[in-house]
């Protein structure tokens, strides 16, 4: 049986300028359908089958919005409000306190606001296959700006519009075994010293996804990713 599916979904989004703020960021709707449904539907396809809606500001209408969706006889959606303020790795502390993670061992974690083509079947599989507590994808972002050639003479030989970047990001889609809910505390922020730790103890994987990833931070990621979705272009569509 797959682990169930913790998704961060307690942020107010403020960097999607153009929006009111009546809604929290997970509800931020890409082709008429908000961005977790499209999360969910990534892990569905893979044969993830219970998820874990960590949540925060404006709780309330995320949980309308799992209890109206008809998610199907087969997939359970649950709410759990972690706090309006509390950080990433105290919003699944709070939820691993409360019984909801890694009773029945590992688990996956992913945020609201990122798709992406990826196997999740193999990144299972990889950290299975490295023994560690926990395994974070990592991708290489598209730079969001042309970037300049140069020869050793100072001068411009050409340009490149929004090249892949050469280092490697944290993408989410995390796998992590029952035992890190102990390096977790309420005012702990998942991506630093937890996962900073974890990699000085050697017990933080990667696993390299290749593919289309694409986070939602911006109004303007918003409208790339509605552009994809209502031209029949998007690739995190597997379902």
């Amino acid at each position: 049986m797959l682990p169930s599916v913790a998704i961060l979904c307690g942020g107010r989004g403020t960097r999607l300028h153009a929006r009111d703020g009546s809604i929290p960021k997970a509800l931020v709707e890409i082709g008429g359908r908000p961005i977790v449904w499209h999360v969910i539907q990534i892990y569905a396809a893979h044969g993830f089958r219970r998820f874990v809606l960590l949540t925060g500001y404006l709780s309330s209408l995320i949980e309308r919005f799992a209890a109206d969706t008809d998610w199907g006889s087969e997939l359970v959606v649950e709410c759990v409000d972690t706090g309006i303020d509390t950080p990433t790795g105290g919003r699944v502390a709070r939820a691993g306190s409360l019984g909801m993670l890694g009773a029945d061992g590992r688990f996956c974690l992913t945020y609201a606001d990122g798709v992406a083509d990826i196997d999740l079947g193999a990144l299972i599989d990889s950290h299975g296959a490295h023994g560690v507590t926990a395994t974070m994808t990592v991708v290489r972002p598209e730079l969001p700006f042309g970037v300049a050639e140069m020869g050793g003479d100072g001068l411009v030989s050409g340009f490149v519009e929004k090249p892949v970047s050469e280092r490697w990001v944290n993408g989410g889609f995390f796998c992590f075994e029952p035992e890190v809910l102990s390096a977790l505390a309420d005012d702990s922020v998942l991506e630093r010293e937890p996962l900073e730790r974890l990699a000085l103890e050697g017990r933080l994987a990667a696993y390299r996804h290749e593919g289309f990833w694409q986070c939602m931070d911006t109004y303007k990621d918003a409208a790339r990713l509605d552009e994809l979705w209502s031209e029949g272009r998007a690739p995190w569509r597997i379902w």
